[in-house]
């Protein structure tokens, strides 16, 4: 059996169902979605949170679940119609803290591991968005405040201050002016207010703000580990922020320092690009944390860095490692450092010693969030695979086979029968390798051809990989009867930071030969049947969707989902301009060529391809601009085309039945020309 296969034969303990019932996004919504397990200090219990789907009322709700590290039976913990998410236990073990909007406004609550009613620790008027223990009695939380409140005297002002300024948000107008750029950011325009880190202590005397000013601490962070942490004897904070003085150009954040009594700050040796993601070693003696080399580029490697604290020198514990680390997480005797990385299209677990040296591998497939507690022989993490979302895991340290803990799908997934993707290489641009993924139809015959669906993944240094996503899950589509090609091309990560740079100012260049070569390769395939191949992509596979509709019209349909129609107007719109200014080389009236020409826009008289058009309207990184432009040139030149806008979606489909909307919109528009 292949290495990567393991998750998927313990997930189907039975026979395979004699016939095969068809995945549909309704069934997406009524799967479990597990995340953030996090081990107990005695190294004998896992917490962790589960999200359940509710299409009738449209969102999700979460609840905190604890099994045994060493196997049994999983047992819910809370059971709110508000979500309760991020357990994190006490320094002494004896409750999890968590948070939850049970209460109106989020705050953390505790509750013990037997069960029993939560308690509520903090009260802070703004909300607390995260949190870590400092102490059984302290709280480091992270709240967005009005950084012209904080640091009155006495601390109950600032509390008051903050309350009426929150009241009269929006009096007597609700227009909005700004003086500098980031003035929105993902789905929200700025209010004015500043994410702040704050000591509370839980028996609800006066907060410590312990970064006072008009910068946002820790930094925005989409998917990365946390941007703070706290030393294991209390004493200290360590924490990420950008001071550069545009924020919208610039990556650069850095790691500081601050007691947690408060008082100044002290900034650790830093890189040009973003430093962040800190963990202190359980003896205290060092600080782990993520490293970029270059200022600007969000998608330069990620190294894994060790500060000294009492020396002050910092070294890369990762060089000779080519690809990006990801979640990471200490041995217990602060040794040896676990990570994560994207290699090949999977997720493997690595070590490498504190002191730098041969990484190696630990565990082989597709791993996310790492915890490590009690003697330090067993990591937990999720495990998540083509054909199964995420489970509970162990894994030895010691390389032993990863061991399920939870199996909160299994018999809901069990009657689809779902294929494992198959791993393909084919010859790219310029004479590279490609690596991509092939998922068949469930009842799959190979006597029978079936239509090509190509999907193309954001980025453009994103991967599709040996994972499960709810948004443009494989199977799904496999359901429907198409024959899945997901291709790697050019900018794609886990291959070298050379093939992830290759995208770099030449966006519709080798990674377009890179997916027209790879649908060469998919076409050939004895099953596979020519003429009836479809496209579809998200964010730059929007971008790229957008390209093909003017550069070739070998495809029966596309579907374009936030995708870039028009390079220069997007760059008067978007919000991270050092994203922008990386890929092409600056803004378009200073390298106004690479602009002309990777623009779609510009190819729009070439436009025959029926295209179906999706956007959110929350969507600030690729705004709902760019897809109006893209269905008003498919409009005008009289190509089949149909808008489709989520008014409550941001660059993501996020919410039940606008996902299950999502689905049949595209299985209706793609299937209407490649199966007629």
């Amino acid at each position: 059996m292949r290495h990567a296969s393991w998750l998927a034969a313990v997930v189907l303990s039975g026979a395979m169902p004699a016939s095969a019932a068809s995945l549909t996004a309704a069934d997406l919504m009524k799967l479990a979605r597990l995340s953030d397990p996090q081990v107990s200090p005695d190294g004998r219990t896992v917490a962790y949170t589960a999200s359940q789907p509710n299409l009738a009322a449209n969102n999700s709700n979460s609840d905190l679940w604890v099994v045994p590290l060493a196997g049994g039976e999983a047992r819910r913990l809370t059971n709110h119609p508000t979500a309760d998410s991020r357990p994190r236990w006490s320094p002494d073990g004896k409750v999890i803290g968590f948070l939850s909007r049970r209460g109106g406004a989020q705050q953390v609550y505790s509750v013990e591991p037997r069960g029993g009613e939560p308690r509520q620790l903090t009260r802070v008027e703004s909300g607390v968005e995260s949190f870590l223990w400092i102490t059984p009695q302290q709280l480091l939380v992270v709240s967005d405040v009005y950084p012209d409140c904080q640091g009155k005297k006495p601390p109950a002002a600032a509390v008051v201050c903050n309350k009426q300024k929150a009241e009269q948000a929006g009096k007597p107008t609700a227009a909005r002016a700004y003086d500098e750029l980031l003035y929105r950011h993902w789905d929200t325009w700025e209010d004015g207010k500043r994410t702040h880190l704050l000591v509370v202590p839980t028996d609800g005397s006066d907060a410590i703000d312990l970064t006072l000013g008009s910068r946002d601490v820790p930094p925005f962070n989409l998917a990365g580990p946390d941007d703070f942490a706290v030393s294991p004897d209390g004493k200290e904070v360590a924490f990420a922020r950008n001071d550069d003085r545009q924020p919208a150009l610039s990556t650069n954040a850095d790691l500081f320092v601050v007691p947690t009594a408060g008082g100044p700050e002290r900034k650790l040796p830093a890189a040009l690009g973003y430093d962040g993601s800190p963990q202190y070693s359980p003896d205290g003696k060092s600080i782990a944390f993520r490293s970029q080399a270059r200022a600007g580029y969000e998608a330069d490697r990620w190294r894994l860095m060790v500060y000294d604290r009492a020396s002050g020198a910092v070294r890369e514990v990762t060089t000779g490692f080519a690809d990006h680390v990801e979640a990471f997480a200490w041995s217990p005797d602060s040794g040896t450092i676990y990570f994560t990385a994207g290699v090949n299209a999977r997720t493997p677990v690595f070590a490498v010693s504190a002191a730098g040296g041969a990484v190696r591998m630990v565990s082989q497939g597709s791993f996310g969030d790492l915890s490590i507690g009690g003697d330090g022989q067993f990591l937990v993490t999720t495990a998540v695979s083509l054909t199964h979302p995420p489970e509970i895991v162990r894994i030895g340290v010691d390389g032993a086979a990863p061991s399920r803990l939870t199996r909160a799908n299994d018999a809901l997934l069990h009657p689809f029968g779902l294929r494992e993707g198959e791993s393909v290489t084919y010859t790219g641009a310029a004479g590279k390798t490609v690596q991509a993924w092939i998922v068949r139809p469930p009842a799959f015959d190979p006597a029978k051809k079936y239509p090509l669906l190509v999907l193309i993944h954001g980025g453009p240094q994103g991967v599709w990989s040996d994972s499960w996503t709810f948004r443009w899950n494989a199977q799904v589509f496999a359901a429907a009867g198409y024959v899945v090609f997901a291709p790697n091309p050019r900018g794609s990560t886990g291959w070298g930071q050379e093939f992830v740079d290759d995208v770099n100012r030449d966006w519709g260049g080798r990674a377009y030969e890179d997916v027209m070569k790879g649908t060469d390769f998919a076409e050939a395939l004895p099953y596979v049947e020519k003429g009836r191949t479809v496209a579809a992509g998200a964010s730059y596979g929007g971008y790229m969707v957008n390209w093909i509709a003017g550069h070739t019209d070998r495809f029966k349909a596309l579907v374009s989902h936030d995708g870039i129609f028009d390079l220069p107007s997007m760059y008067g719109s978007t919000e991270e301009l050092w994203f922008t200014d990386w890929e092409f080389g600056g803004p378009p009236w200073e390298n106004p060529e690479v602009y002309a020409r990777h623009n779609p826009a510009a190819f729009a008289k070439n436009f025959k391809t029926p295209t179906l058009v999706v956007h959110g309207e929350l969507d600030y990184r690729v705004p709902l601009e760019q897809g109006m432009g893209m269905f008003t040139a498919l409009q005008r030149k009289g190509v089949p085309s149909r808008l489709l806008v989520f008014p409550d979606e941001n660059h993501w489909v996020l919410k039940p039945a606008n996902s299950v909307r999502w689905y049949q919109e595209v299985l209706d528009w793609l299937g209407r020309y490649s199966k007629s």
